[in-house]
């Protein structure tokens, strides 16, 4: 009899053990399912992403769901190399690393908890990502640019109050200045041209041409030597501003969106 209750209470204990990891299997399962903390999310090899640069081009890259919206002027700096994904915890389809022209400030455009989408650099233009909130550096830019394509002109907005507006050359018609949310990348001198003593790169790109001057087709802000060309559409798709103009926008910070238009 007590060999029998021996082998009951063995067969027993080798149950109970069974159940216990079925039961433990399910609650894994489940918390993987809800995204809960047993769920891990994935880790991409950065090394097999196309990076996000002002010269390449990027697909599987989500488009600015609402390209004429004003921003509450958020901006974050990239660190260190990040994926970039198409979703909040969706998958990896590039990456953006933490220099461009110069340290990489990007606009943000929405936010979930957690998680930034942002403004990119690469075509095509109006490309963002989403990056984990808690990887990057967050601060503010009191500043708004807003271009107007046919009116040719430039405003400067702070803290939501204008303080500068002046005319500006914008496109040629065969070589248009495109429309939608961007921002400044970059602010560099480069001494193999006279045009400018400064120029601030924005996150697009010329439509119909691929590069310019041996550049990958980058629009941007600078000055012109011929003033006569303000208030007219002579570029090949940049927006020239005076220097009274240019010397407010060198204080912009990295990052301040750029909103431009038809208007």
């Amino acid at each position: 009899m007590a060999t029998t209750e021996r082998r009951d209470e063995g067969q027993l204990s080798g149950t109970t053990i069974v159940l216990g990891l079925l039961c433990a299997g399910v609650i894994a399962w489940v918390l993987n399912s809800m995204g809960g903390e047993a769920s891990e999310p994935d880790t991409p090899d950065l090394a097999t992403l196309s990076a996000s640069t002002t010269k390449t081009t990027v697909a599987g890259a989500p488009r600015d769901p609402d390209p004429g919206h004003a921003t509450d002027g958020l901006v974050v700096r990239v660190p260190k190399p990040l994926a970039l994904r198409s979703s909040p915890d969706g998958p990896a389809f590039g990456k953006i690393g933490p220099r461009q022209f110069g340290p990489t400030w990007l606009p943000v455009i929405h936010q979930v908890d957690g998680w930034v989408q942002v403004l990119l650099p690469s075509r095509p233009n109006g490309s963002t990502g989403w990056l984990p909130s808690d990887k990057v550096e967050h601060e503010v830019s009191p500043y708004l640019i807003r271009v107007h394509l046919a009116s040719r002109s430039l405003e400067l907005f702070f803290d939501d109050q204008l303080t500068g507006s002046w005319p500006v050359a914008v496109g040629a018609s065969a070589t248009p200045t495109p429309v939608g949310r961007t921002f400044v990348l970059g602010s560099i001198t480069d001494p193999g041209q006279s045009y400018s003593p400064v120029i601030l790169p924005l996150g697009m790109h010329s439509e119909t041409l691929d590069t310019y001057g041996g550049g990958p087709g980058t629009v941007a802000l600078h000055t012109w030597p011929d003033s006569s060309v303000f208030g007219t559409a002579a570029s090949h798709g940049c927006v020239r501003v005076p220097s009274a103009a240019l010397d407010r926008l060198t204080a912009v910070p990295l990052g301040t969106l750029v909103l431009i238009d038809r208007k």
